[in-house]
């Protein structure tokens, strides 16, 4: 069952995963909310866990930086290990002016301007929507734990650093044309391998930075310190 990026055996992920991008931050909710969690893979560092919580078996793996990143490993979740949902619980750089630091957003649809879905089936549209039962779970989660919630659509982005342009900065374009909160790396990927497997995703993200400028969250924030975004994806379930 193993494949060339997951060592974990039929039976060692849960239906449900959370899937960070960052490993450690995997490593991080297993240690701090599963009980008795067991690694099951560790190749290439990205760290993957199985436990429980409240007594419902809880995987949560990190999915790496990127869309092929994700699309490799949240595919094979679905298609080789029987993952029924997976919740992403990441990071993103604030577009809005509206949003502050650590502010956590509920992604209802991903933009992209990524060819990820064109190639992977022949789907041709830049916008996907998350699974909305898992979605209305995460908001009743958030409602129940008083977590206000910021619910949009994201820009999932091929590029991290983009070179400057004259005019107007890409990401106010985008702001403005596509009305995304903010930019991530993964989402779209993940809804469209939901989608083309017939499983289910959702995703939650924690402001890190704001592109318009100001302070960010540091490496060790990121890692541990997002915690209501974490509580609220283990209260859904």
């Amino acid at each position: 069952m193993a494949t060339p990026h997951n060592t974990a055996e039929k039976g060692q992920i849960a239906p449900i995963v959370l899937m960070p991008g960052d490993p450690l931050r995997a490593r991080f909710v297993a240690g701090t909310y599963l009980e008795n969690p067991a690694e099951f893979n560790r190749v290439r560092g990205m760290l993957g866990f199985t436990g429980t919580y409240r007594g419902r078996p809880l995987s949560v793996m990190g999915s790496g930086m990127g869309m092929p990143s994700m699309g490799i490993y949240s595919y094979e979740l679905f298609t080789r290990y029987g993952v029924e949902a997976v919740i992403r619980i990441g990071s993103a750089g604030g577009y809005a002016d509206t949003l502050k630091l650590f502010d956590v957003i509920l992604v209802h649809e991903a933009y992209s301007e990524s060819t990820y879905a064109r190639y992977q089936n022949g789907f041709i549209g830049n916008r996907i929507r998350a699974d909305a039962e898992l979605c209305k779970k995460l908001r009743e989660s958030a409602a129940e734990l008083g977590c206000p919630l910021i619910e949009g659509c994201i820009h999932s982005s091929d590029v991290f650093y983009r070179e400057a342009a004259e005019g107007e900065p890409y990401w106010r374009r985008v702001l403005r044309e596509q009305h995304c909160l903010g930019v991530e790396m993964e989402s779209f990927a993940l809804f469209h391998n939901a989608a083309v497997t017939g499983k289910h995703a959702a995703c939650l993200l924690t402001i890190s930075d704001l592109l318009s400028g100001g302070p960010s969250a540091s490496a060790e924030a990121r890692e541990r310190g997002f915690t209501r975004m974490m509580e609220i994806a283990l209260g859904a379930l």
